[in-house]
């Protein structure tokens, strides 16, 4: 007999409270290894593919690709040991070595508990089998005394649901092994003689998201019965009432645009056409909570300069003449970055607000601002202060690449102390930025172009950018602030400056 184990959504780390399922990487009655990615999600800070810790087979997912899930909630089930009927086991126990099923090998139940990709066990994946669902898994009775998780929804049994006219299900199909959520339709609002009456005692949600989408459109959660196991109300029930609402109001008032509900899974469009609603979460979300923190608590201020940039991209020239690795303009701007927080030390540092603090940090981490599909990342590169100029250039090709394709982990997104912001890349000249919360200061790089400037008295085309350094008032004066943007300045003018600090 089969014995089916929960694996939850873990702790991704960094505070995460919640993931978007980006992608699944198994299927409802695919065979997994340990250790094996079954899904990639994204979260506030990166793409993460997520291994699973039991070997077996799968029988039941969570949650839909777009749609998001909280942290420790249920993300698949996975039957670890199998009978003859389909699924062949051998002749240990349940989940021990040598198990198989359908001729494949499937780990044992011991889990290796990871959470994140590269950690544990070595083993390479089994292949992916896929089990007919004529012979579906069965979970040990509950009369035997085996741990069983909360939650055991059955594998697909039925994968043509009855349809009624309009799109939607019949009450009572099924789908993937689970009552369809047409049951849900009973709400008090043009609901039938057959709606369910309101329920006493806790409601059957454990979905914090499922209760936000309720609570956003106005639906009583004790008006809908649940198709979840033991009677649970899944988001998929509350949407299901929603569209019942709608067609119903619609079918009353044909004239009138039918009311559309908020949900958290993408754009909405109304029926006129004339408004998207784009849900802040994510990627997005973070960046809008970062962005609101920082202008709410950080009293920022910002001043520039023009600059020469002639003999710096002349430097730069010379440097990449030889044959070995080729330095970037952005390493030579973190490299003057560094010369000039170790002369102003001020402006490495952040305020304990809680505290009252000014808190100055001995390590340059910096963070430069970096555009990807998914939005704006900063990518942080350590231990700037004890690099040069082609170690830096590396550093920052490698996470600029990885950033492009998703693949930075969260500790490579969080901890910097200062950042550089190359905004020129966009074609402009100047912008006040603002601040990486909780970080001081923040320098801002324009386009470098050829313009007219008076170069050693006589007027001559030059390539000149324009530099701003945005910074926290609390942490400094504007004096302060001015001589870094003038070292800085001077460094982009005369590169043989920073002789004097190495």
């Amino acid at each position: 007999m089969a014995e089916v184990f929960e694996f939850k959504l873990p702790d991704l780390g960094e505070g995460l409270t919640e993931a978007q399922i980006v992608h699944w990487m198994v299927e409802v009655g695919d065979v997994v290894a340990v250790d094996q990615p079954v899904v990639e999600v994204e979260t506030a800070k990166a793409m993460v593919e997520v291994p699973c810790p039991y070997g077996g087979v799968v029988t039941a997912r969570f949650g839909e690709e777009g749609g998001s899930l909280p942290v420790g909630a249920p993300l698949i089930t996975v039957a670890v040991g199998a009978d003859a009927d389909g699924v062949a086991a051998g002749s240990g126990a349940s989940g021990a070595a040598g198990d198989t099923v359908n001729g494949t090998a499937v780990a044992g139940a011991e889990g290796s508990g990871n959470v994140l990709v590269g950690y544990g066990t070595s083993a390479p994946p089994a292949r992916r089998r896929r089990v007919p669902p004529s012979a579906p898994v069965r979970a040990r009775p509950q009369s035997q005394p085996a741990a069983q998780p909360a939650f055991q929804p059955q594998a697909p049994q039925d994968p043509a649901p009855r349809r009624v006219p309009g799109g939607a299900q019949a009450p009572g199909a099924r789908v993937n092994g689970t009552a369809s959520p047409a049951r849900a339709a009973g709400i008090t609002s043009g609901a039938g003689p057959g709606a369910a009456p309101a329920q006493d005692g806790p409601v059957p949600v454990i979905s914090p998201l499922v209760r936000r989408l309720a609570r956003d459109n106005g639906l009583d959660l004790r008006e809908i019965t649940g198709s979840g196991p033991e009677g649970l109300i899944l988001r998929a029930d509350v949407e299901y009432a929603l569209r019942a609402a709608a067609s119903r109001e619609q079918a009353r008032e044909p004239r009138a645009a039918a009311p559309v509900p908020r949900t958290a899974d993408g754009p909405v469009t109304t029926a006129a056409g004339d408004t998207t609603r784009i849900p802040l979460r994510g990627l997005l979300g973070a960046a809008a909570d970062k962005f609101t923190r920082s202008r709410s608590e950080i009293p920022d201020a910002t001043c520039w300069v023009d600059a020469d940039a002639t003999e710096l991209l002349n430097a730069r020239a010379a440097m990449n003449a030889g044959s070995g690795p080729k330095i970037s303009l952005i390493a030579l701007l973190a490299r003057i970055c560094v010369a000039a927080l170790a002369r102003f030390p001020e402006l490495n540092a952040t305020v304990d607000t809680a505290a009252r603090e000014i808190v100055r940090f001995e390590d340059v981490h910096i963070g430069f601002a970096a555009q990807t599909r998914r939005g704006l990342v900063v990518p942080v590169v350590r231990d700037a202060h004890r690099r040069n100029a082609e170690s830096l250039s590396a550093e920052f090709a490698r996470l600029t690449e990885s950033a492009r394709s998703g693949g930075l982990r969260p500790a490579e997104l969080t901890g910097s102390t200062f950042t550089l912001n190359n905004y020129g890349v966009f074609g402009v000249d100047g912008s006040t930025p603002i601040l990486n919360h909780p970080e001081a200061a923040m320098l801002g790089v324009g386009r470098i172009t050829p313009k007219p400037w008076v170069h050693q008295g006589e007027l001559a085309v030059r390539h000149v950018t324009q530099l701003s350094l945005t910074f926290d008032h609390r942490v400094c004066d504007g004096g302060t602030a001015g001589g870094f943007l003038r070292h800085v300045a001077d460094c982009v003018e005369q590169p043989a400056v920073l002789l004097r600090s190495l």
